[in-house]
């Protein structure tokens, strides 16, 4: 327990701790990290259980100018008070008596005169006592009702100002209204500030008519800061992190020497994600009650989650009740998956390095951004461009201030440095050049960044002057730019893909599938390398290979009439070099009725997708008009018609359970059957089995 008493929050614990191996720094490799799967209900539930302390009389003065109705400017309106213990108010009743009482026992203790001829009112408030809240039992409409009848009532007398968001009638001041000094001090412009913090014991004396009325405005719109803080926990149990910590954000302000508000504030961010914002309040919430266990837990939760394991060790050992032998077994654990990434890092072995940040993450560690971007670099080097610039793109959306101000300037510039090079893979040349030059500004004597820097802007330039050269149809010229470009990042796919555009403007269709082919395994989605490819291979004459890659075009653009018009295309020349018969395709010839049982065994039992409708001469032409909608978006399908009049036994060799129906067939394979009269499930479901492997 001393321990924990004398526990005091350093500033240097804002460093990173395991990624220090990657820059070779002196001091101890850390490895921080935080666990994945740490759900929501390990996020300790807001704290209800404040210590009760005894309750103190308080001394209220303020003082008021005898010599003027107005105080002058430099004149200062003093108030004096104990520290207040944050307890509920007491009733305006009770503190009224117990303020007339205090004021009748002496007269000396009612008032005095400074030396500056203020006169100075001193009042005495008894202990407060515990108000018991119920919920108010008045209306709105009610209450506006009260008070317009009030104010009709007094209508005609004159009006004073006795706070910022009060208005009472000069009739009703009682005794203070025959002396000038409160008269000024309610009269004046001064801010809310300045008001004398006894204005509700003094309010009890003054206001005689309208108490009720302005105690049910007071309490609207002025809550204490511990039902700010049962509202907030409310909320946070609800899911509702952002009004829950709107709620203790208030609290703070009206209390900020409070460590469950600070600590209750920190579950809400950790619930939003803000993960590193949540280990500052934990730090506010500790700072000031050193043996608070419920912060030292969810700090170490925290540090565990960003990568911090060292610190989430030494927290988790302050945490007392609340931390159990298996964080600490996890946290050692995860700390030894780190070090295996450092390793992994530095021998280069990045296939060892996929694994091991794939553990770290799955272990704690999913909102470390450096275990993201190790992952990212390891998937950079085996090439997987597509894979890596998913990765950095899903990594924890922490601005580059607060990585800076938490892991250090060393980790933050490692982490812009992978991110240029994930945006130059992806063709971003604008971002990475951006990003690559933070992160020289922040570390400016790094080798590898100046490396980046100068690549992003080589293959930026590159780019540029190449788009500019084609579009001015020198083909040639822009191919030699695209190749200097290659020769700093040979493989970037971008740049790989315009020279393929150039190669094939200059008939060099060979040369352009190889480009074309190098950046597909680069980027496997890169629709545009995809096209260019089917277009050289068709100019080639390898309708096969074109059909291939059109087929996967239109399944990604099921509704592009060009693809399918290039891929109907294709598909004619495929028949013709086998010497099969075209006399009765034709674009848009996809719908046809079946007419002979040996027709629909031709159609079903080919390569490719087929959907047959079964239905009945009588009753087929809204769903006949739907099927026909859905041609017209997948061209490379086969759609065909049975009439079950005519052909019955296929309706029962196909086991077709009601009429009308669909039937999905998938390289002869019977896969799916739907109702007729689900229109948008046969759309999903052909759009899903034209673009699937089955």
């Amino acid at each position: 327990m001393s321990k924990m008493a004398n526990y005091k929050v350093e500033n240097n614990d804002l460093g990173c701790g395991f990624l220090s191996g990657i820059f070779q720094c002196s001091r101890k490799s850390l490895v921080h990290s935080l666990p994945t799967n740490i759900s929501q209900n390990h996020l300790k539930a807001p704290d209800n259980d404040d210590s009760k302390k005894p309750k103190e009389s308080k001394e209220v003065s303020f003082a008021i100018p005898t010599n003027s109705a107005k105080p002058s400017p430099n004149q200062e309106v003093k108030h004096t008070r104990k520290p207040s213990l944050d307890h509920p108010r007491p009733s305006s009743t009770g503190t009224h008596q117990k303020v007339l009482q205090a004021r009748r026992s002496s007269d000396s203790g009612r008032s005095s005169t400074s030396s500056n001829g203020s006169r100075q009112i001193k009042v005495f408030v008894a202990p407060e006592e515990k108000k018991i809240q119920r919920a108010s039992t008045t209306s709105s409409g009610e209450l506006c009702r009260k008070i317009n009848d009030h104010h009709q009532a007094n209508e005609g007398k004159a009006l004073v100002r006795a706070s910022s968001g009060s208005v009472i009638h000069s009739g009703q001041l009682g005794n203070l209204r025959l002396q000038p000094g409160i008269s000024s001090l309610l009269t004046s412009n001064s801010t809310p500030n300045s008001i004398p913090k006894c204005k509700a014991a003094v309010m009890g004396n003054i206001v005689k008519k309208s108490s009720d009325d302005l105690g049910v405005l007071s309490s609207a719109n002025k809550l204490d800061p511990e039902a700010l803080k049962s509202m907030g926990n409310e909320a946070y149990k609800e899911n509702r992190f952002e009004e829950a910590l709107a709620l203790y954000d208030r609290a703070i302000a009206m209390d900020s020497n409070k460590a469950a508000y600070h600590s209750n504030k920190s579950a809400a961010l950790i619930g939003l994600g803000r993960l590193i914002e949540a280990v500052f309040e934990c730090k506010e919430a500790i700072q000031i009650e050193p043996s608070y266990h419920k912060a030292h837990y969810r700090l170490a939760m925290a540090y565990l989650r960003l990568g911090e394991t060292e610190k989430a060790f030494d927290h988790y050992k302050l945490s007392g009740p609340y931390a159990y032998s298996k964080d600490i077994d996890q946290c050692q654990a995860l700390q030894k998956c780190l070090s295996r990434c450092i390793e992994a890092q530095k021998l280069k072995e990045w296939n060892v390095l996929l694994n091991e940040t794939q553990l770290a993450m799955s272990s704690g560690a999913n909102s470390a951004p450096q275990i993201f971007a190790l992952q990212a670099e390891a998937l950079l080097k085996l090439h997987r461009h597509e894979e890596a610039y998913s990765t950095y793109q899903n990594r924890p959306n922490f601005s580059i201030i607060l990585c800076t101000k938490f892991f250090g300037m060393a980790i933050s510039a490692y982490l812009l440095m992978i991110g240029a090079q994930v945006y130059l893979a992806a063709g971003r040349f604008e971002d990475a050049m951006a990003a690559a030059q933070q992160a020289a500004r922040l570390n400016p004597g790094h080798k590898e960044i100046g490396t980046v820097v100068k690549r992003a802007r080589s293959v930026g330039s590159a780019r540029s002057s190449g788009n500019l050269l084609f579009k001015a149809s020198k083909f040639t010229e822009a191919s030699v730019v695209y190749s200097q470009g290659l020769e700093q990042d040979p493989y970037n796919s971008v740049l790989l893909c315009n020279r393929a555009a150039c190669r094939s403007k200059l008939g060099q269709y060979e040369k352009a599938v190889e480009d074309c082919t190098a950046a597909l395994n680069l980027q496997p989605c890169y629709s545009k390398a995809r096209l260019r490819r089917a277009v050289c291979n068709a100019k080639l004459e390898r309708w096969g290979a074109s059909i291939k890659d059109y087929e996967v075009l239109i399944r990604e653009t099921p509704g592009d009439e060009e693809i399918g018009k290039v891929l109907f295309e294709a598909q004619i020349q495929l028949k013709r070099q086998h010497g099969e018969d075209i006399g009765d395709m034709k674009f848009g010839s996809n719908f046809i009725s079946i007419a002979n049982n040996e027709r629909f065994r031709h159609y079903v039992t080919s390569p490719g997708m087929s959907v047959v409708l079964f239905c009945s001469k009588t009753r087929q032409k809204q769903v006949s008009q739907s099927l026909e909608q859905v041609c017209k978006r997948f061209p490379s399908v086969n759609f065909l018609k049975v009439e079950v009049e005519d052909h019955p036994y296929l309706a029962k060799l196909e086991d077709v359970s009601t009429i009308p129906a669909f039937k999905i067939y998938k390289n002869g394979s019977r896969v799916k059957e739907i109702p007729g009269n689900h229109h948008e499930l046969l759309e999903s479901s052909v759009k899903l089995y034209s673009g699937s492997g089955l």
